[in-house]
Parts: structure tokens; sequence; C-alpha cells
């Protein structure tokens, strides 16, 4: 495979944004705390957001995004059906009141886990998809290492006061992102104010009401999720997300000293983020990137086009250009899948820092040519 690049163009974005009034910097009472811009991943606010402390049941951010991912990768169907063991029902705290032999589809239980943020559905998918619970606390340990969460050790899949369970408001940051990034359907339960599930057991069939326990969803304008938390150890936790104006923020709040002020300090954050920032989208996935040459293979040539998205963070009320340098390898040597790497776009601000990137990539595979294929190709270029 070749790899030398050819710089294909250099240009200016303009991003000038005036009059815009600022918002002033938050005070925030709560132990720990950060805002993070969900598309890039940029901090924008933080106060000891990698003190290791109880999570409670945002702890379930983790257990909600091994269940997404795990039916994703086809390891079960929503409509499965999950049978409620002795210690899942057995949890105490939050809960929908689930009976040992009780049988929920998968959805259901993670409906409840997301609105209601029910211990024992939490508990009863932990022991479906990982085997047992400490078999799916070590999936949830494994994911967090992959993911960066250095100040994160988890005990339980459901966040009840153990010693040793901990995390931090930027690991928690960070699973959101991971959560409401990949898997956006997750709105359909966390924007949700109120359901209902049917309990099916040998006393017959009783109808339960679940409500949100995130009350931003009726508070705040533009409010997406996402998980409330709340033990003795812990205090009063919150991850919470909003949108405007395309732009999704992460506002994590730890140890607040009641359950009004988690809600207002998140709202502050959110205040904050969405007075003094917003997001330029500066590459669509897809887009056009050209053709290379294909060296040995069945065609002679190949589209590129952008991998991914790219959107830069800009201060609101700041002039800035941002600058696009688009490199491309001059030739891709046969056989190669589509989506190979051909080279890569890079953003970059006016004081030099990087904006945002994205891949290059082949939109198809091209096999490696027969011998006639190679004769014919020589003796064409040869003639032309």
């Amino acid at each position: 495979m070749a790899v030398l690049f050819t710089l294909v163009f250099l240009f200016y974005i303009p991003v000038n944004v005036k009059g815009e009034t600022q918002t002033p910097e938050p005070e925030i009472s709560a132990q720990s705390a950060i805002l993070m811009e969900a598309s890039t991943g940029k901090v924008l606010y933080e106060k000891d957001s990698d003190t290791p402390l109880p999570p409670a049941s945002i702890t379930k951010i983790m257990t909600i995004l091994l269940i997404y991912e795990n039916q994703k990768a086809g390891k079960f169907n929503w409509d499965d059906k999950v049978t409620v063991s002795e210690h899942a029902a057995s949890m105490g705290g939050s809960q929908v009141f689930l009976e040992p032999g009780e049988e929920q589809t998968a959805s259901e239980l993670t409906k409840c886990i997301v609105i209601a943020s029910a211990n024992d559905a939490a508990v009863a998918m932990a022991e479906f998809i990982g085997g047992s619970e400490d078999g799916f606390v070590q999936m949830m340990n494994d994911r967090a290492k992959e993911l960066g969460m250095n100040n994160t050790v988890f005990i339980n899949a459901c966040g009840l006061d153990t010693d040793g369970h901990v995390s931090s408001a930027k690991d928690i940051a960070i699973m959101s992102r991971e959560l409401i990034t990949n898997f956006p359907e997750v709105r359909d339960y966390t924007t949700t104010w109120m359901d209902t599930i049917t309990h099916k057991t040998r006393k017959g069939e009783t109808e339960f009401g679940l409500t949100n326990t995130n009350k931003l969803i009726k508070w705040y304008s533009g409010a997406t999720g996402l998980k409330t938390g709340s033990t003795g150890l812990a205090k009063y936790c919150l991850s919470a997300t909003a949108e405007r104006n395309g732009m999704e923020l992460i506002a994590v709040i730890m140890a607040a000293e009641n359950n009004t002020a988690r809600f207002q300090e998140a709202m502050k954050l959110l205040d904050y983020g969405f007075g003094n920032y917003e997001v330029k989208k500066l590459c669509d996935k897809g887009s056009d990137c050209g053709t290379i040459q294909v060296l040995k293979g069945g065609a002679e040539y190949v589209q590129v086009k952008a991998a991914s998205d790219v959107t830069a963070l800009i201060k609101k009320g700041q002039g800035q250009n941002i600058t696009e340098q688009k490199q491309i390898y001059e030739s891709l040597e046969a056989p190669f899948d589509a989506g190979s790497k051909a080279g890569e776009i890079v953003y970059y601000f006016s004081d030099g820092t990087e904006a945002g990137k994205t891949d290059i990539i082949t939109s198809q595979g091209v096999e490696k040519a027969g011998i006639e294929q190679n004769i014919n190709t020589v003796i064409k270029r040869w003639i032309y």
C-alpha cells in the first residue's frame, strides 16, 4: 500500500459570532461537577472532576450502555424473555418490585432501568447478559478501562452503597457521552415522563406505574436525559443531558446536598454552556473527497469520502478562522476493503490548535487484479 500523502488544498472557514452576551461561569456548591460538550468531548467547566466518589444510581449509565452494546452485537433480542432471580428481586432502594420467577422482556426491563432507575431490573439484566451480577460487573470494569475511566471501580450493577464502589464526575461524563452518541435511541426512554409495565406472576397480572426520576425533562428546555442517583453515602447525583441548536451538553453533579440542589446546579452548568458556546459543522460524513489511483487492482481508480462528521466547539463572541488541511494517499494497492483509510482531513483554529479531524476512506473495496487485467492495464497506460 502506498503511504505517500498529497496535500490537496488549504482554505479558511471564517467563524465569527458578534454581539453575544456571555453567561458568567457558575458557582457550584456540589462536591464535584463537570460540563462536557458531547460531539467533541471538550470540557467547558470542571470542579474536582477526577475525585472518586460514590456514584449511586448513575452507575446504571454503564449498565445501560452495556445493554445497548450487547443487543447491537446480537447477543440478545429486545423481545427475549428474562427470568427474575431471587437475587435480583431482593434489591432494595429504587425498584419496580419484580418477583422471583417473574418474566419480563429485555426491552421492558431496560425501560424500568432508564425511566424508574429500578435496581431489581438492573440486576436482572446484568445476570441475563453476564451470567451473574459478578460476571456483568467485570464487563463494566473492563469497559470502563477501555473508555479511559481511570477513577472508577464498579462493585455492583445498580449503584447501591458498597465499599470501594466509586466513580468521578469526569468518568461519568465519559460514559454518558458514549451512551448518548452511539445510542441516541435511548432518548425514547430518557425523555419519557410516565409509563407502565405489567407484572405477570402466579397471582395474575397487575399494572405498575413508572415515573421518570429526572425532573429536568419537565423543567429544562431541551433536556434529553440522562440519569439520577442518590444514596446516604453518595448524597444527590445527576448526569444531565440537553440539546439546543444542534449542540448537546452533559452536566454531571456529584454529592449535592439535596434533591433540588442537584437539578438547580445542573441547570446552571447547562445555561453556562449554551450561553457561551456553539458547535459548527465542518464536514459531513460521506462527503466526496475525489478519487485515488488503485495499483494492481481490478479497478484503476476508487472514490474516497469523509469517514465521519466533524464539528468544532466555538466560543461565542470570538471571531475565529478555521483552516482545513486535506491529505490523500497518492494510491492504494489492491486488495482492500470498503472503508480502508486513504488519507485524512484535519481542521485547525487560527492559534494552531486542532479543531477536529476525520479519516478519508474508500467508498468501495477493490480485489487484486488477475494476470490478464494487469497486462491490459499496462498496455492501456503505455498507449495513452
